[in-house]
C-alpha cells in the first residue's frame, strides 16, 4: 500500500489516487483524514450517493468514517461547501469514479478558487476496461495523479477489475454494479484478465 505524508496533503490541489480495486484507497483516505484531524483541521468526507454499500467509508482492516456528504448526481458541490457553517481544510472523496464530469470540474474549481486541497480516490475503468465519466474528467484536469498498486492473484501488478457474478467472471452488463450487492470483483493482471475473460 502506498502511504503519503501530511506535507504532501496540505498544498490546494486536485489529487486523484487511482489503482485497481481492492489497492487500500479507502484506508489511506481514512489516514489521510486522521492525519488532518489529528492536527486540529476539519475534514469532509464525500461519496456519490450511487453508491449504497454503506453510509460510511469502509475499509477492509475494519477501519470507518462516517460520510459529510452524500453527493447525488444533480448536486452542485460547490452549494454543498457553501452551506458550511466553519473553515473546510480538506476534502476527502471516496468513489470518486461515481462523479459526474460536471462535479469533477466543480471540485477542481473548489482546490483552485476556495484554496481547498480535493482528494479524490477511485479506479479509472470498469469491469469491461472502460473508462467511467468521473475518472476520464479526473485524469484530464487533475494537478496530481498518483497510481496506488495492488496484485493480481498470480503475484504480477493488478490493472484491471474482474466482475463475478455467482463465482464466475463476466463479460457483460452494466456500468454500475456495487460490490457485495449487485457483484464481486477481482483485480487482475493484463495476462489474467485476457485469460479468464478474453478481450473484446
Amino acid at each position: 500500500m502506498v502511504t503519503f505524508g501530511i506535507e504532501s496533503l496540505l498544498v490546494s490541489k486536485l489529487y486523484f489516487r487511482h489503482s485497481a480495486m481492492n489497492a487500500g484507497k479507502s484506508t489511506n483516505l481514512l489516514q489521510a483524514a486522521y492525519n488532518y484531524e489529528e492536527r486540529g483541521q476539519r475534514v469532509i468526507i464525500a461519496k456519490p450517493s450511487i453508491d449504497t454499500k454503506s453510509d460510511r467509508v469502509l475499509s477492509r482492516l475494519g477501519v470507518s468514517a462516517e460520510v459529510n456528504w452524500h453527493v447525488t448526481p444533480e448536486v452542485d458541490v460547490r452549494e454543498l461547501l457553501r452551506q458550511e457553517t466553519s473553515k473546510v481544510d480538506c476534502i476527502l472523496i471516496d468513489e470518486a469514479q461515481f462523479l459526474s464530469p460536471e462535479q469533477v470540474d466543480q471540485f477542481f474549481y473548489i482546490a483552485v478558487q476556495e484554496d481547498i486541497p480535493v482528494l479524490a480516490y477511485g479506479i479509472r475503468s470498469d469491469f469491461a476496461t472502460k473508462s467511467f465519466p468521473g475518472s476520464m474528467r479526473l485524469l484530464e484536469i487533475a494537478h496530481s495523479l498518483e497510481e496506488m498498486k495492488t496484485i493480481c492473484r498470480c503475484g504480477r501488478k493488478a490493472l484491471f477489475n474482474g466482475r463475478k457474478i455467482d463465482g464466475e467472471f463476466v463479460k457483460e452488463g452494466s456500468q454500475v454494479a456495487i460490490d457485495g450487492q449487485q457483484a464481486e470483483y477481482e483485480s487482475l493482471c493484463g495476462n489474467c484478465y485476457i485469460k479468464f475473460l478474453g478481450w473484446s
